[in-house]
């Protein structure tokens, strides 16, 4: 069996077995959990005195394919980044042999400690200050490293392959069109993006990878971070209002300059991810 079919078929046994060889004690009871690209796991463990009582952990098992084990490394070491500085984001814990990763059977997993928070429906006066800050705390240590092995938003790398790929998948009547509006996008990216201003950044960040634990905001599922413009951790958490940029922008700005260049590539970068996600499907 392939790696590929190891990660659709993962049985509950499958799940505990890597949990123990990681170094845990499940208690045999665990739920999946929503995620649209990895297989994820609530699992719940023995304390080490074997009382009875039991905590949890997050495994994450991530899709063979798509992210290799420099780049899986990539993001932890960026999480473990953040976590050092004492920075509201979720890091891997340490398994076995001091790694943040392992492998069963092709497939790589890593273990994260149970959050708890609720997913902002809607922002509170003073919420979205909170989370400027919060978010340039996160990307002066972003700026700290250059990742190797992940991907650099720039329309080569990150947009005329995707539109490629779905040559053959748009519905020719409408292929046309989609091929000369998205030619146009990538086209003033190619023209207004800075690579000298990239940085390791978010990459998906909107309000379902922001959650809040009654004390502050926390950022989480940092699966898909890259090299890219800070605009891109904006764009998707804020709606249309004037209110709601000039709020996070005051809390943004008091550790860290917005680059006012990057203000015209809102909507590109939301085209951009459109074309992404139509090639993920």
């Amino acid at each position: 069996m392939n790696s590929a079919d190891s990660f659709y078929q993962l049985t509950p046994n499958d799940v505990l077995n890597c949990m123990e060889e990681a170094g845990f004690m499940p208690t045999g009871e665990f739920q999946q959990l929503n995620s649209y690209e990895n297989r994820v796991f609530n699992i719940h463990l023995e304390t080490e005195d074997n009382d009875n009582l039991s905590t949890q952990v997050v495994a994450k098992f991530y899709r063979p394919g798509r992210w290799n084990k420099e780049s899986l490394l990539d993001e932890h070491t960026f999480l473990q980044d953040l976590k050092y500085e004492g920075i509201p984001a979720i890091a891997p814990l340490l398994l076995k042999d001091e790694k943040t990763l392992m492998e069963s059977e092709g497939i790589f997993f890593s273990v994260f400690p149970k959050f708890f928070g609720r997913m902002p429906q809607e922002f509170l006066e003073g919420e979205l200050k909170t989370v400027g800050r919060t978010l340039a705390r996160i990307h002066n240590i972003g700026a700290q490293r250059t990742p190797n092995n992940r991907l650099f938003m720039h329309p080569e790398e990150y947009g005329w392959n995707y539109l490629d790929e779905l040559c053959n998948k748009v519905d020719q009547s409408l292929w046309g069109r989609y091929k000369a509006s998205t030619t146009l996008i990538l086209e003033f990216l190619e023209d207004h993006l800075d690579e000298d201003q990239f940085i390791r950044i978010h990459g998906d960040c909107h309000k379902g990878n922001l959650l809040h634990n009654g004390d502050e905001f926390f950022f989480v599922d940092f699966d898909d971070f890259l090299s890219g413009p800070v605009a891109q951790d904006f764009w998707m958490l804020l709606s249309d209002s004037a209110e709601e940029r000039e709020e996070i922008l005051a809390g943004y700005e008091e550790l860290r300059p917005f680059p006012q260049n990057q203000f015209q590539l809102f909507e590109p970068l939301r085209g951009l991810r459109i074309l992404h996600y139509a090639a993920w499907i």
